[in-house]
């Protein structure tokens, strides 16, 4: 019988939001695996172990997944990962597979997922709080109201068309086009009312940086920086 792959997501960086059945599973799952070379660089298996020491005595597939948008690069690398951890599951070991934030939102794990699943494995996903959800809980305020839309944006990619949209825009890791954020910002904002901004930079981690209002915002700042903004 083979095993079944987990993909647990471990929130965005504060231990205490892990849920109690991404804690069960972790706990329960005799191997871990983790996108990254060295596992305790990354920030996942890193949120978790302040939670359970234990794991460092667990088996560990640490997988390279490069952040990269080479098509070719991300092909291999996903075929060379998902056969480490096809080996796994097929010695019958169940594998957790920590995720940040939430597995179905802009996830390495996904990538293994689909691949798990086409491949005839067994799979499950185990939601976890997804950082937009967890800068607006630090920023004490709500994402949307009423019939107000919500828009998810990741900012690796073409963002100015998701600009101009109507209600909440979530700017996911934005740090490295904050400049071109803020200017366009404040070319909308000329032509209509202004917008409510703000940002949290690593939020949950012991460098967390909160910025309330545009003024504030640097014209970069980390990977893990995620800015709402507000008509």
């Amino acid at each position: 019988m083979t095993g079944k792959l987990y993909g647990i997501g471990v929130g965005p960086g504060d231990p205490e939001l892990l849920t109690l059945k991404a804690v069960r599973l972790i706990r329960d799952c005799e191997i871990l695996a983790v996108p990254g070379t060295i596992k305790e660089e990354t920030t996942a298996y890193r949120i978790v172990y302040q939670v359970l020491p234990e794991i460092a005595k667990k088996e560990c597939l640490a997988l390279d997944m490069p952040m990269t948008k080479d098509r070719k690069l991300l092909e291999s690398s996903h075929k060379i990962a998902f056969e480490l951890l096809r080996q796994s599951l097929d010695q019958g070991k169940d594998v957790a597979f920590l995720t940040l934030g939430d597995p179905c939102i802009y996830s390495t794990y996904i990538y293994m997922h689909q691949r798990a699943v086409q491949a005839g494995y067994q799979t499950e996903i185990i939601s976890g709080i997804p950082s937009f959800c967890a800068v607006s809980a630090k920023l004490n305020q709500g994402l949307v109201e009423k019939s107000q839309m919500l828009h998810i944006i990741p900012s690796t990619y073409d963002m100015e068309q998701g600009l101009k949209l109507s209600g909440t825009k979530v700017l996911m890791k934005v740090g490295r086009k904050l400049q071109q954020v803020k200017e366009q910002l404040q070319t909308e904002s000329s032509s209509k009312e202004q917008f409510q901004v703000a940002m949290i930079e690593n939020c949950g981690m012991p460098e967390e940086q909160i910025y309330q209002d545009m003024q504030e915002i640097p014209d970069q700042a980390g990977y893990y920086t995620l800015m709402i903004v507000k008509e």
